[in-house]
């Protein structure tokens, strides 16, 4: 038996860090935040893929939270996981949040809409804020870190990421894309740049949005003392054992599709301008030159000007974006065709996985060679046609499980293969809006 015991910090800064008891879903039998801090411990261990952990014990001591891990992993590796997971949340990373919030409750922006109802699904009810950093992610063991928005109340509610469509419809890519099923976890890490949990998507459904790019570049970047967004970003595209003759970090997929949830590409947009491509030219006259943040651009930066790495990006949809947003056209060269949607988010999936079999592949040919498997050409451009048949089905499929949904509780009315079954019986084989598959529904359609 192994016991490993570490500090993850102290408990006036990781009480505002890791939500409140009261917060989570009572069959979760919270009672204090150790007990949450506890939840968030198994699951990060159990997506790191940590086995033989029999305990997690977290305790308060000299001001400090303690945990304690006890079981049969080495213990080599739980010192690993220890001493990352205290980065996460010491004053060089996570804290940096909590100075970013104060300075908004000092404006008065914290919760604008405090109290008053988020939109009429009682589900949602009123606007609450919380802070919430990655919480039950991996520690140590991502292979791609994705940057989003802000994480929905319902999965503080839940104590799990796993449950979120997003995250569900996520895993479907990377199965797709050829991930194997006991390494999808690891591509599922994010940040957001904007670590406030709050219900749903109802901060975006007020007239105006509440958690604008404005928000995240002027509370969670910025100087030092808190620049939570980079200095996460930092440290979650090195984990532990990173090798130190690596050309790259590990790549990132900034999320966020121009027809839904924008905000982590203007964030990117707004903090790294002067390395992004530009539309250049003329108008009445007068000069332009626009910085582009476009769904498919790919590139690499350094998070900080002196990071000893550059990372290689790539900019994909927000990844429940086909679901909410995607539909049958007459042009599926465009979104929100959905079968322009499927391919471009498989691509970004394949972004990913190719680094793992090449780190230090350049992020042009990582992009052509995603593009060459789910379009055909290595642009990306046009109506994709998968060269491969079996591409071409799952492309279908999938495109099928978006179109179709069960509201209660939500999921795709079709699983992969019945929505497999789906595209080989019909008319046009693997069209997902062809006859007689294509949906019905007037918002499933488009001139």
């Amino acid at each position: 038996m192994t016991t490993y015991r570490y500090s993850l910090g102290p408990v006036r800064a990781l009480n505002e860090l890791f939500p409140a008891a009261k917060f989570a879903n009572k069959d979760l039998n919270f009672k204090t935040r150790a007990d949450v801090i506890a939840h968030y411990t198994k699951n990060s261990l159990a997506a790191d893929r940590i086995s033989g952990i029999d305990q997690v014990n977290v305790k308060k001591e000299n001001g400090e939270y303690i945990i304690e891990l006890s079981g049969t992993a080495s213990l080599e590796v739980l010192k690993t996981f220890g001493n990352r997971h205290f980065r996460i949340f010491d004053a060089s990373n996570s804290q940096k949040a909590i100075r970013g919030k104060k300075l908004m409750e000092r404006f008065g922006v914290w919760n604008p809409m405090n109290n008053y109802s988020v939109n009429k699904n009682p589900n949602d009810g009123t606007s609450k804020w919380t802070l919430f950093p990655p919480l039950g992610l991996n520690v140590i063991g991502q292979k791609g870190l994705l940057l989003l928005h802000y994480p929905p109340w319902a999965v503080l509610q839940a104590g799990t990421f796993e449950n979120a469509m997003t995250m569900q419809r996520w895993g479907r890519m990377l199965s797709a894309a050829g991930v194997p099923a006991d390494e999808v976890d690891l591509y599922k890490t994010f940040i957001d740049v904007n670590p406030v949990a709050a219900p749903g998507s109802g901060e975006s459904e007020y007239p105006n949005d509440y958690m604008p790019i404005m928000m995240a570049s002027a509370f969670f970047d910025g100087p030092r003392d808190r620049d939570y967004i980079k200095s996460m970003l930092e440290l979650y595209l090195s984990p532990p054992g990173w090798p130190e003759d690596s050309k790259y970090t590990l790549p990132l997929l900034i999320c966020g599709s121009p027809l839904y949830d924008p905000q982590a590409p203007g964030w990117f947009r707004t903090a790294y301008t002067d390395i992004l491509p530009t539309d250049t030219g003329e108008q009445s006259g007068v000069p332009y030159s626009i910085p582009l943040v476009d769904v498919m651009q790919t590139g690499k930066f350094r998070v900080f000007p002196d990071s000893k790495r550059e990372t290689p990006y790539f900019i994909g949809n927000h990844m429940i974006a086909a679901g909410v947003t995607g539909k049958c056209t007459k042009d599926p060269s465009q979104i929100p065709d959905i079968r322009q949607y499927e391919a471009q988010d498989l691509v970004a999936a394949t972004f990913l996985k190719l680094y793992t079999e090449n780190p230090n592949l350049e992020p042009e040919d990582a992009k052509a060679q995603a593009c060459k498997r789910w379009y055909g050409n290595e642009t990306g451009t046009g109506a994709p046609t998968p060269p491969d048949p079996k591409d071409a089905l799952t492309l279908c499929a999938l495109a099928q499980m978006d179109l179709f949904f069960t509201p209660n509780p939500p999921s795709p009315t079709y699983n992969f293969d019945q929505a497999c079954k789906r595209c080989q019986e019909a008319k046009e084989k693997n069209n997902p809006c062809g006859d007689p598959i294509g949906p019905t529904d007037p918002r499933k359609l488009s001139c």
